[in-house]
């Protein structure tokens, strides 16, 4: 009976594997095949080297090299004897090299540009972040200003400490003018029997 059990225990596991290597239906297929060979490259030094290359192929001197090397080529292939010639009157070699060139040239350009693009968004992100802190400081520094204000009506300020000290010196001015008068008739008072 152990063995029975034993031999049923098997069947039960192989079954449960066959199943799992089954292609469920509820779950994508991986479509990836293992390969042997897979080249591993650093995204960010071959970003760097697109961009480099990009660079270049916008410049005048890659024009002025470029126009240097068709016209040459042109040249020897139109005016050289027949045995020094490569490509002939068509060019068709020549747009070959050309249709290459462009085809690998593109696609640089165009990772070139998707990268200057991410950098370009990090730096519209940080920038919305550096305006929205600088407009909360403002609106910050508008209410302390707002806030001092109206904590300066509550306070005498310079002017209103001169208009009354001069109004002050005003009435004692008017005091004194009027006040030896009576001083004086108040000591010739004193001064009678």
């Amino acid at each position: 009976m152990a063995r029975d059990d034993r031999i049923e225990e098997a069947r039960d596991e192989e079954r449960r594997r066959r199943s799992s290597r089954r292609a469920r239906l509820d779950q994508p297929r991986d479509l990836r095949r293992a390969s042997l060979f897979r080249p591993q490259y650093d995204p960010e030094v071959f970003g760097q080297l697109s961009e480099r290359v990009a660079r270049f192929l916008g410049t005048g001197r890659f024009l002025v090299y470029m126009t240097a090397f068709i016209i040459i080529w042109v040249v020897w292939n139109l005016l050289l004897p027949g045995d020094v010639r490569w490509d002939f009157y068509p060019f068709i070699f020549l747009t070959l090299m050309l249709s290459l060139q462009a085809s690998y040239a593109a696609p640089l350009i165009l990772l070139a540009q998707n990268r200057q693009e991410g950098r370009d968004r990090v730096n519209l992100e940080q920038d919305r972040d550096a305006n929205a802190r600088a407009h909360a400081d403002m609106e910050f520094l508008a209410r302390e200003v707002a806030s001092l204000r109206l904590a300066m009506g509550e306070v005498a300020t310079r002017d209103y400490l001169r208009s009354e000290l001069r109004s002050l010196l005003a009435d004692l001015d008017e005091r004194a003018s009027a006040a030896p008068d009576e001083g004086d008739d108040a000591g010739r008072r004193s001064l009678e029997p």
